[in-house]
């Protein structure tokens, strides 16, 4: 089924996982697509690794078992930067194979010393995978991409991406819910009109945190701050209040449009669990 189907009803949830990493077999994820089974996800969203530089094999056989043995539409995250056209015309084959009718298309992270071959752009890849029959889904970014000079060119690069093919998108973690209002503000200014899914990524530990700002820019507000302070040596505390943290963004989001959450689970469906369970009382 392709994802934009799911937009027909309001608020679908979904979920991001990573492959299993080194040596680690599909067999070692069973415990917790499992777990994210059990809270009936709208789909389930298949990373190409950290960094955008992984076995693209692991995500489209991970992608494969989600759709085909669990039962769950599943979507495999494609990067281009690095790929030549054939090397992602065998992956599109593989995903066929697999019946994965979902692509997020994303440019990738840039290898220093590597040059693009041929994609140089997230836009780029929509284009060539438009006309293929899958679903194409885009990134935004709430705060602007960080390699973006501006967050009115970072709106008409999102434009580009719609025009391009893309059906829907699903936002970069953020930890302040109005910086995301405003962003739809200036989406809708610049011509989009498909679905953008906001992505929440929970607060489990202080130097999560650091790293993900870090490599994504977003903002850090004070309600974050004083957390990190108040519990600095108190991880379990940490987590837990990042937990609730994260519950009354997703609370938030869902009574404020209509378009869901995508939760960055971190291959923890307890954590998954807690926040819907949080947001439902």
């Amino acid at each position: 089924m392709k994802i934009t189907e799911n937009f027909k009803k309001k608020n679908p949830i979904s979920f991001e996982i990573f492959p299993p990493k080194g040596e680690l077999s599909i067999d070692a994820l069973r415990g917790t697509l499992d777990g994210l089974k059990a809270l009936s996800p709208d789909f389930i969203s298949v990373t190409f690794s950290a960094g955008g530089t992984g076995n693209s094999n692991k995500t489209v056989e991970l992608a494969g078992f989600i759709k085909n043995e669990c039962g769950i539409e599943a979507m495999a995250h494609l990067t281009c930067v690095h790929s030549r056209a054939d090397e992602i015309e065998s992956i599109i084959e593989s995903l066929r194979e697999k019946k994965i009718e979902n692509i997020l298309a994303l440019r990738g992270d840039i290898i220093t010393g590597r040059e693009s071959a041929g994609f140089k752009y997230a836009k780029d890849l929509i284009a060539y995978l438009r006309g293929k029959d899958f679903c194409i889904g885009a990134a935004c970014y709430p705060e602007g991409h960080v390699d973006c000079d501006s967050l009115e060119d970072d709106a008409r690069y999102m434009r580009e991406k719609q025009d391009a093919g893309a059906g829907f998108f699903i936002s970069q973690l953020f930890f302040d819910n109005e910086l995301f209002y405003r962003f739809l503000d200036r989406a809708h200014k610049a011509g989009i009109n498909k679905p953008i899914v906001p992505g929440i990524m929970p607060m489990l530990a202080k130097n999560q945190i650091e790293r993900m700002i870090y490599m994504c820019g977003a903002s850090m507000p004070s309600a974050i701050v004083r957390l990190l302070h108040k519990y600095e040596d108190k991880p379990e505390d940490l987590r837990r209040a990042g937990i609730e943290y994260a519950a009354g963004q997703v609370s938030d989001l869902l009574n404020n449009q209509d378009c869901g959450v995508h939760i960055y689970t971190m291959n923890k469906p307890d954590i998954a669990k807690r926040i819907l369970e949080m947001t439902a009382q």
